[in-house]
């Protein structure tokens, strides 16, 4: 697995295990990797904010501790959800570290809704309630938690950019 931080190195997962971001991205690389998500971190690189992105993500895979831990010590995470977004069961469980992180050590944490509808997030409708219908029989026990924290973090006050939004 290949991180890239933001002076733009690259190295295994396990050299950044105790270091501390001050931003965490999660987001599904199908629907943002080489577009929204890239110039976001690569804003918040250009203004020297320590970012962590793991660009080398393996399908399938369940998340690592290693990964729990750099969310743990993150300042803060910033969530996209994207109409894929619970089609990953990475993405859901790191979704699911940022919401007990943020209420059991007020850890900052900002969705952005892009190209996706708040209520569609909150309330699991569309793409989100066939990925986790989906889900249902493989990660049984995962599920209702998955379920919570996407109507808890569609709560959190966020970005919201459409088709039609500038940047």
């Amino acid at each position: 697995m290949e991180l890239v931080t933001s002076k733009g190195t690259s190295s295994s997962l396990f050299t950044h295990q105790s270091k501390k971001f001050n931003v965490f991205l999660s987001f599904t690389g199908i629907d943002t990797r080489r577009g929204f998500t890239s110039h976001l971190y690569h804003a918040l690189c250009q203004q020297g904010i320590d970012t962590f992105i793991d660009n080398d993500l393996k399908k399938g895979d369940k998340i690592s501790d290693v990964l729990i831990n750099i969310i743990e010590n993150s300042t803060m995470s910033i969530i996209i959800f994207s109409e894929n977004y619970a089609s990953s069961t990475w993405c859901l469980d790191e979704l699911a570290k940022i919401v007990e992180c943020r209420n059991k050590n007020n850890q900052i944490v900002q969705p952005v809704f892009y190209m996706v509808e708040p209520s569609y997030v909150r309330y699991q409708r569309e793409k989100f309630e066939e990925a986790l219908t989906k889900h249902e029989q493989r990660f049984k026990n995962s599920v209702q938690r998955w379920r919570d924290a996407l109507h808890e973090a569609a709560g959190y006050s966020g970005w919201h950019f459409k088709v039609n939004d500038s940047f």
